[in-house]
């Protein structure tokens, strides 16, 4: 895939990367987490070092963990041997997350010939979930799962069902492209998770809940049975202009919470809030820590927890 002008002018802005290290993943999480089923099941993450994804989205910021070129063969199967160390004995039907900031289904990032050797090394797991935008799933994602003991999860940005802001965040992405990527990976038994924005950029803050809970529902409308919530970050340059041009703002704790309440109402799926650097998140400083232990016990509980009182917010409202 070539890179495009847009696509220059986007990663020239960015800051220089940091040094990785090809045949180490970059960290190993252990967490427990809410399955499909809504059932409370160990989870381990290993963030792997591999290529940089291609598509260049206005406000990714992952690209600072990838290589510059192609993920060297055998790389990534000694990262994962790597974090099992690191992560001691992992209990058995435990899910598993192999997040590499880019595209399992991109050879240049995971090789094909890799996936035996991959696949052996995860045949305690019940689950595993992989990240790809929906372009590049295809059969190949059948292929890695019938090598797989357990079940197959393909985790893919959907971002937003915005019109507007959807073909402006250069993900090269349509709805109908998303559809036939979930409507293919179901024909293969393959789960779907998907990963919906809250902020994006080019949609106004007063509406930033209502698209959030929309994009999920087109999500489980497509067949994911887990959507996660995630908050735009800034940092990678892109984000900071388009906050000049005043076409983007972050969201606070706040409207992370309002969006988790009103997808969880929709009551179609599971819905988790993303709360990695959340207390970096702005918004009422009285309230903050208050709101993420909340969002942080719905995660895992899925509901009956009462809202969050502040003297602050409560006043303004």
């Amino acid at each position: 895939m070539s890179i495009s002008s847009e696509d220059q002018r986007i990663r020239q802005l960015r800051p220089a990367k940091r040094p990785l290290d090809a045949w180490r993943p970059i960290g190993v999480q252990q967490e427990v987490e809410r399955n499909a089923e809504g059932d409370l099941v160990p989870c381990a993450t290993i963030f792997l070092t591999g290529r940089e994804c291609p598509f260049t989205c206005v406000f990714c910021d992952l690209w600072q963990y990838t290589l510059d070129g192609p993920t060297p063969p055998g790389a990534i199967p000694a990262q994962i041997s790597q974090a099992f160390e690191d992560l001691g004995e992992i209990p058995s039907g435990a899910t598993i997350k192999l997040y590499n900031a880019s595209n399992f289904f991109d050879d240049k990032a995971v090789p094909r010939a890799d996936w035996s050797a991959i696949a052996e090394l995860l045949t305690s797991c019940s689950r595993v979930v992989v990240e790809c935008h929906p372009r590049l799933v295809g059969d190949g994602c059948r292929e890695f799962a019938e090598l797989l003991q357990g079940r197959l999860e393909v985790a893919m940005g959907l971002e937003t069902v915005h019109p507007v802001a959807l073909p402006r965040l250069n993900k090269k992405l349509s709805l109908e492209s998303f559809g036939r990527a979930a409507t293919l990976l179901q024909s293969f038994g393959v789960g779907i998770r998907s990963f919906v924005l809250v902020g994006a950029p080019f949609i106004p803050e007063a509406e930033m809940v209502e698209w959030a809970i929309r994009s999920v529902d087109y999500a489980q409308q497509h067949g994911s049975k887990m959507v996660s919530l995630i908050p735009v970050r800034s940092g990678n340059g892109e984000m900071q202009r388009l906050a000049d041009l005043g076409v983007s703002s972050p969201p606070t704790v706040k409207l992370l919470e309002e969006a988790l309440d009103g997808a969880m109402r929709l009551d179609q799926g599971v819905v988790l809030a993303d709360l990695w650097d959340a207390e970096n998140l702005g918004g009422c400083s009285e309230c903050r820590r208050a709101r993420i232990e909340r969002m942080d016990r719905l995660n895992r509980d899925g509901s009956g927890q009462p809202p969050v009182t502040c003297p602050v917010c409560d006043r303004a409202d």
